[in-house]
C-alpha cells in the first residue's frame, strides 16, 4: 500500500510539473573569424518569445566546486587565484557581498565600478556565468565610451589581460554571450544568466576519444584496396561537408541561422563521430566510437536536465538556451522526450 501511495505521488508530481517552453539556439563560440554578423533577426525572435530566463554553457558554482577536473578546470583555478590575490573576500562573506553589490548596482545602474566589484565577487564565488555578464557590461561600456579611470580600475581588480585561456574574459569578447545573450538580457532587464553545463563525464569522454583515435590510426594503415577505397570515399564525403561549412562561415552574415539547420547539425556531427555507415567497415573501432557517442549523449542529457530542473526552481516558464551548435540537435532530441517540455528551433519563430 505504501508503495502504491508513493507511485500515485510520483505520477502526480510529474503530471503537474511546471511546463517549460524552450527556445534552443545553437551558436558559435567565436564570431571573430566571420564577416560582420547581423543578429537583428535573432534579436527580434528572442524579443517576441519574451523569455523569463537565459541559460548558458557554464557550470553552476556548486558543480564547479564538485567537479575536480575537466577541460578548463585549471584555467578557472588560475583566474580564481589571480582575483583572490587582487582582492580577497572571505568565502563566508561572499553571498552577502554579492547580494549587497547587486542591490547597489540596481539602484545605481550607471556605476560601472560597482559592476566591476560585482564581477569580481561572482568570479570568487565560482559563478563564472555571472562574473562574465557583469564584466561584459563594463567592457561594453568602455568600448562605447573610453574611461581611463574605469579601465585602470578594471585592470587592477579583474586582470582581464591575464585571463586568456579556457572560458576566459578574452574569449568572452567575441563569443555568443557578448553578441547574443548578454545584449538581449540587458535590454530585457534579466539580471542573471542561469548555468546549465554538465562536465561530470568529461574525463570519460576524453578517454573514449583517445581510445578511438589510437585504434583508428592503426586501422587507417590497412592498405587493402577495397578498404582504402571505401575509407577514402567516406572521408571525402565528410571533407566535402566541411568545405561547405567553411564556405558559409566565410561568406554569411547570418551564420547563426545556418548553424541551426539540420544540414549544419549533420555536418558538425561527422567531425566527432564520422559517418554511421563507417561503423560496419572492417576493423573500424565501433565499440570505442559508441563509447564516445554514449558520453556525449550523457553530457547533453545532463545539460537538458539542468535546464528543466533549474527553470522550474526559478519558476521560469519560457527560457532561451544558448549552446554550442554541435550540441543543438542532441539536446533538441532529448528535450522532446521530456514531459511538460516544449522545445523549438529558432527557425520555428517568425
Amino acid at each position: 500500500m505504501r508503495h502504491f501511495i508513493f507511485l500515485i505521488f510520483f505520477i502526480s508530481v510529474n503530471t503537474f510539473a511546471q511546463s517549460v517552453d524552450i527556445m534552443l539556439i545553437g551558436v558559435s563560440h567565436n564570431y571573430s573569424k566571420y564577416p560582420k554578423q547581423d543578429f537583428s533577426g535573432i534579436y527580434n525572435k528572442i524579443k517576441k518569445f519574451e523569455p523569463d530566463a537565459f541559460f548558458g554553457e557554464f557550470l553552476s558554482k556548486e558543480d564547479e566546486r564538485l567537479v575536480m577536473d575537466y577541460w578548463c578546470k585549471q584555467d578557472n583555478i588560475k583566474r580564481l587565484n589571480i582575483l583572490t590575490n587582487n582582492r580577497s573576500i572571505a568565502i563566508a562573506s561572499l553571498s552577502k557581498t554579492i547580494d549587497s553589490l547587486k542591490k547597489i548596482s540596481l539602484s545605481k545602474p550607471e556605476d560601472y565600478q560597482v559592476k566591476t566589484d560585482l564581477a569580481h565577487a561572482y568570479y570568487l564565488d565560482q559563478d563564472v556565468a555571472n562574473g562574465h555578464y557583469q564584466f561584459w557590461q563594463v567592457f561594453n561600456k568602455l568600448q562605447k565610451r573610453p574611461d581611463a579611470e574605469l579601465e585602470n580600475y578594471v585592470n587592477k581588480l579583474l586582470s582581464p589581460q591575464l585571463d586568456t585561456t579556457g572560458r576566459s574574459m578574452r574569449r568572452l569578447k567575441t563569443s555568443e554571450y557578448a553578441l547574443i545573450a548578454f545584449p538581449m538580457m540587458q535590454e530585457m532587464g534579466i539580471q542573471e544568466l542561469l548555468p546549465m553545463d554538465c562536465q561530470d563525464y568529461d574525463l570519460n569522454w576524453g578517454a573514449s576519444w583517445a581510445a578511438f583515435d589510437s585504434k583508428f590510426n592503426l586501422v587507417k594503415k590497412d592498405t587493402t584496396t577495397s578498404f582504402t577505397k571505401e575509407l577514402k570515399s567516406n572521408l571525402a564525403t565528410i571533407n566535402n561537408g566541411f568545405e561547405k561549412y567553411q564556405s558559409i562561415e566565410k561568406s554569411s552574415k547570418t551564420i547563426t541561422e545556418w548553424l541551426n539547420t539540420d544540414e549544419a547539425s549533420a555536418i558538425s556531427a561527422t567531425g566527432d563521430f564520422y559517418l554511421p555507415e563507417m561503423y560496419e567497415m572492417k576493423n573500424f573501432p565501433k565499440e570505442e566510437m559508441l563509447s564516445k557517442i554514449h558520453w556525449w549523449i550523457m553530457r547533453n542529457k545532463g545539460m537538458c536536465d539542468n535546464v528543466v530542473n533549474r527553470a522550474r526552481v526559478a519558476e521560469a516558464k519560457k527560457v532561451v538556451v544558448i549552446v554550442g551548435a554541435n550540441h543543438k540537435q542532441y539536446m533538441q532530441d532529448i528535450f522532446k522526450t521530456m514531459p511538460n517540455v516544449r522545445v523549438r528551433n529558432i527557425s520555428e519563430f517568425k
